[in-house]
């Protein structure tokens, strides 16, 4: 009788054992999962949009820097999109522990495909924690920044409306088609643009086409054949 009891127990102990569960790729699951370390996605960033409009494969290791100011602007300039961000609570990482953040940041950039980290340190707060933001290079369906036109530029240009474009990232439609920063735009197919949100909602509509853009470079008229990208949403180039 003692020997079936003993029996029986161990089955109940061993039908009681859970298999331990995993989360996708990036996100946090046992003792990182109670520890509070997260990915959060950027909008329109899921995964099969980063893989259908990234220009290269993932990287064996991201590359990672400090989070300092305009870095990221200096990163959209090369045709970087972040695709979302980490937090490693300093209950985790300790404030001092930069090594250990490091380490978490790129085990999380090889699970979600990022080829560029900023890592920023835990600022003061009860909710202190290191942040990191991932990075992908994205098949820029333009390819260059643009800004409205400022008075004096409507005026000598003689224009109502236009935009100035920007930094011009190689590679890109709006780098075959030899657009230069400080080119002015003032039509797309003919259409006068209004503004830099105007422009915008032409390209978006636009995506995947041929346009052919009126342009203004040391007051000559030119005209420009650009080819779209696809445009996913979110994207502002």
């Amino acid at each position: 009788m003692l020997r079936r009891l003993a029996l029986f127990a161990a089955l109940a102990l061993a039908g009681c054992a859970v298999a331990p569960s995993h989360g996708p790729p990036g996100s946090p699951d046992g003792e990182a999962r109670r520890a509070g370390i997260s990915y959060e996605p950027a909008p329109g960033r899921d995964a099969q949009t980063v893989a259908r409009m990234r220009a290269v494969a993932p990287p064996e290791a991201a590359t990672i820097q400090p989070a300092r100011d305009g870095e990221d602007a200096r990163l959209a300039a090369q045709g970087y999109v972040r695709i979302g961000r980490g937090r490693f609570p300093v209950e985790r990482i300790g404030r001092d522990r930069e090594g250990d953040a490091r380490d978490e940041a790129l085990r999380q950039a090889s699970a979600n495909g990022a080829e560029r980290v900023l890592l920023a340190p835990p600022r003061d707060g009860v909710d202190a924690a290191w942040i990191a933001d991932y990075y992908v290079r994205f098949r820029l369906p333009f390819g260059a920044s643009f800004r409205d036109l400022r008075e004096r530029e409507r005026e000598t240009l003689g224009a109502q409306g236009g935009v100035a474009i920007g930094a011009v990232v190689g590679g890109t439609p709006a780098s075959r088609a030899n657009l230069l920063t400080g080119d002015y735009v003032l039509a797309l197919n003919g259409k006068a643009v209004a503004d830099r949100a105007d422009f915008q909602q032409q390209l978006q509509r636009n995506a995947g086409r041929t346009v052919t853009l009126t342009l203004v470079r040391n007051g000559e008229t030119l005209q420009r054949a650009v080819k779209l990208g696809a445009m996913p949403a979110g994207t502002d180039e």
